[in-house]
């Protein structure tokens, strides 16, 4: 399924269609033997414009970290597309370019890692730290690469004068700032960013946020945002896209997908978001079952086992991604009959 063919907007930068990534099961020591496969990925498609963030969702293991590893190619997908606008190489497929071309490519896809305190070599300063991208490229050396460290220390909001000190030095919040600084080193224009609020205190999220909200809007970046915190994802998205068990089951504006969504799994993810209005707090949808396995999915809909709106044919048909409204996708049989609750506790 091509999603650009309905995009209204000709400015795509990013483009996934059917991507799929199977990690294969094995057992024996001398002899491997190949005893099925886990769907970490299967057939998602979806686009990215050029300038905005798209929120990625989903409840551990659906395949959000995977998707994005498979977007800069730290994994060779299993199958599908990815076409990406780059500035040097014109529209390329990401999943068939050689090591050459990757190189090439890796200047202008970069990733902020979830975790600040594992992210970073201990034995590094921030110098080499932030200043390896631009060395190992070829961008800078000698005075001029610290120059370079040094205007994007003050960027993120960090003194130049930091560049000689090692990571343990700095807090959790400073030093994914200066994560941000090394992923902005080669002004990319795809930022993949896996969680990287996730393992920070409240506060020291929102400082994040709204750095990477000033740095989107100076440098023209464009965001894959991943998270499971559906507050966070409110705040930074234009658009949202809800995975489940490795298939991707809704993409909307984020108003829209929050106020009026069409999927039974994403009005129960909403329905446990935390609302900070008292009056607008609803009991949320306990969802019966188990979460589905990747290496052996129930047939039909993948969440049909867990879902209060069933029929026969969601579990003998496999719903198909398709656009219901302008820009909102949905993989569901009942998609325009059914009037789900949105965050607000209220349906449209």
């Amino acid at each position: 399924m091509n999603l650009a063919e309905n995009a209204k907007s000709n400015h795509l930068l990013l483009e996934v269609n059917n991507l799929k990534m199977h990690f294969p099961i094995q057992r024996g020591f001398f002899v491997t033997k190949v005893l099925g496969y886990v769907k970490a990925v299967d057939d998602v498609s979806f686009y990215i414009r050029e300038g905005e963030t798209l929120g990625l969702v989903g409840e551990s293991g659906c395949g959000k970290t995977t998707t994005g590893r498979l977007i800069l190619r730290a994994y060779d997908p299993t199958a599908g597309e990815i076409w990406f606008r780059d500035r040097d190489l014109g529209r390329v497929n990401i999943a068939t370019l050689d090591k050459q071309q990757l190189r090439q490519l890796r200047r202008n896809t970069q990733l902020i890692f979830q975790d600040p305190y594992s992210s970073l070599n201990p034995r590094m300063t921030l110098l080499e730290i932030v200043g390896e991208p631009l060395l190992v490229n070829g961008v800078a050396k000698g005075p001029e690469l610290k120059n370079r460290v040094a205007e994007l220390l003050k960027v993120v909001g960090l003194r130049p004068e930091y560049m000689t000190r090692y990571p343990h030095a700095f807090s959790g919040g400073q030093r994914q700032r200066i994560g941000v600084a090394r992923a902005l080193a080669l002004n990319p224009q795809l930022v993949v960013c896996d969680e990287p609020v996730s393992a920070l205190d409240v506060s020291v999220q929102a400082q994040i946020l709204n750095l990477l909200q000033d740095l989107q809007q100076k440098f023209g970046l464009t965001y894959l945002f991943i998270s499971h915190d559906l507050s966070v994802v409110e705040h930074i998205s234009d658009r949202v896209a809800v995975m489940y068990v490795g298939k991707l089951v809704e993409s909307a504006a984020t108003t829209e997908l929050y106020i009026n969504p069409r999927h039974p799994y994403t009005e129960a993810l909403l329905s446990a978001a935390p609302k900070p209005d008292p009056r607008l707090r609803t009991e949320p949808i306990v969802l019966q079952g188990e979460v589905a396995d990747p290496a052996n999915p129930p047939s039909g809909c993948y969440f049909h086992p867990r879902c209060q709106y069933q029929i026969d044919q969601c579990s003998t048909e496999e719903p198909k991604l398709r656009e219901i409204a302008p820009d909102h996708f949905v993989s569901c049989h009942r998609a325009q009959e059914l009037r789900l609750m949105g965050v607000l506790g209220q349906t449209k």
